[in-house]
């Protein structure tokens, strides 16, 4: 089977929907869009600092401290100092942060389920085959790219 020629711009198009599905789930709540983002970070790495953060995000540590601080304002995030050394700082969302993150993620989960709803069976069972199968491929390591030794020049 050939492999259509807009494939790549039509899983674009259609993550670019499921962004906007998932982005009108988290509307509700007042949080702009990158303290979400940090509160997700940080609920997955225990293990980060500020530095860390900064690195996540692609930013300097000045503004994710900044972030944090305002993470911190709201009552979403901690700063706890590490057991191990307590010259480390390590950033921990508060269980007002996590029950947030929570309904967030039963939201989101209920306006994906609402699109489906609205596809039929086959499609949506198609639709996980290509999922899991998309997962895989992009966890897979790129093969490096074979040389031939006689195109070399010395």
């Amino acid at each position: 089977m050939e492999r259509p020629a807009d494939l790549a711009a039509a899983i674009a198009a259609a993550a670019e929907t499921l962004i906007a599905v998932l982005d009108s789930a988290a509307s509700r709540h007042q949080l702009p869009p990158t303290q979400l983002r940090v509160l997700m970070l940080i609920s997955n790495r225990q293990e980060t600092n500020v530095n860390g953060l900064a690195e996540l995000l692609d930013v300097v540590p000045s503004s994710a401290s900044r972030l944090c601080d305002r993470l911190e304002a709201t009552g979403l995030l901690r700063r706890v100092a590490d057991p191990r050394d307590r010259r480390e700082v390590r950033l921990r969302p508060t269980p007002a942060a996590l029950t947030l993150l929570e309904e967030l993620a039963e939201r989101r989960q209920s306006a994906v389920q609402a699109v489906l709803d609205r596809m039929p069976t086959r499609m949506q069972h198609d639709l996980l085959l290509a999922l899991v199968g998309f997962a895989r491929a992009a966890t897979q390591p790129v093969p490096e790219q074979q040389t031939d030794p006689a195109a070399q020049t010395a």
